[in-house]
């Protein structure tokens, strides 16, 4: 489908198994993949399945096969987080080495009575901060955040500029039942497989700035983000894991041409194209990532 791929670009599509694909993880999937093959980079896919009671029994499995009937390659064998734990606890403990995290017990009920940001969601006061309590029983583990503004460059919103204090306070890392936080294993894991590009839905925009705040603690780098619009239904709502319909060739080629519409970018119809594999070939030749900024 594509030449070899670039050593310099690696860009990934990491979906939780907490239901079928829907039209909104299809376009971001597309976003990530286009944006890879029109550098001539590596794409890779990673199961992020570290929530056992979020998670849809069979669900990786139906991702990873829809992947496969729409026409999308992997560059390197699929990574499922459920198998990184070590790797995310060495990274708990370089920061408790440092003084940079905390074990907390406090309740939700006490953090929702703090303060809360434009959004609604409680901004931790550090109750916790210098109680240090030994990381023993039902407590969870936070990391320290600063009184500053984390800025990045995002490449369809362009500069974005957070102040974590006010954002969210010292974040958690590892919860009070011991699954680790999202956070701390995106970082872990964009670090450990070289991603240097990262493309996904605006409703990830928040994670930013923490993911960033936890890469110049750990010495990791960070990749370039990209964060497209999301797919809303006919409401104005986000779609459902329900609401996608792929179950034959042609169906799947209608939802290609969907999300490739959705990014804004030049206008076809499914009619166009013999197949799937054309459509993929005709995509990354005339994909135009500044075409989702200048529409926005």
């Amino acid at each position: 489908m594509t030449d070899s791929p670039s050593a310099t670009y690696t860009g990934r599509f990491a979906p939780s198994p907490t239901g079928p694909m829907h039209l909104g993880t299809l376009t971001a999937a597309m976003a990530s993949y286009l944006e890879a093959r029109h550098h001539h980079g590596q794409w890779l896919l990673r199961i992020e399945d570290l929530d056992p009671p979020r998670e849809v029994p069979g669900s990786a499995k139906n991702i990873i096969n829809k992947l496969e009937s729409l026409g999308f390659e992997w560059d390197a064998p699929i990574l499922y987080q459920s198998s990184r734990n070590d790797a995310y606890l060495e990274a708990i403990e370089k920061l408790f080495f440092r003084h940079l995290a905390y074990a907390c017990d406090c309740s939700r009920k006490s953090i929702a009575d703090a303060q809360q940001n434009k959004t609604g969601e409680s901004i931790y006061p550090g109750f916790c901060r210098h109680r240090n309590l030994p990381r023993t029983g039902q407590v969870a583990i936070r990391v320290v955040t600063a009184d500053e503004q984390i800025i990045f460059n995002d490449r369809i919103l362009g500069q974005m500029s957070y102040n974590l204090q006010q954002l969210c306070g010292d974040f958690v890392i590892q919860r009070k039942d011991n699954l680790i936080a999202y956070q701390l294993a995106v970082v872990i894991d964009d670090a450990f497989q070289n991603v240097t590009d990262v493309v996904r839905g605006a409703d990830l925009l928040d994670s930013t700035p923490r993911q960033i705040h936890l890469q110049k603690l750990l010495d990791t780098g960070s990749p370039t983000y990209a964060h497209i619009p999301l797919v809303l239904d006919q409401n104005g709502e986000k779609f459902s894991k329900s609401s996608f319909n792929g179950k034959t060739p042609e169906n799947n080629l209608n939802s290609l041409v969907k999300s490739w519409h959705h990014l804004r970018q030049t206008p076809v119809v499914a009619g166009d194209f013999e197949n799937i594999s054309d459509f993929w070939q005709w995509a990354i030749a005339n994909w135009d990532i500044t075409r989702i900024a200048k529409n926005e």
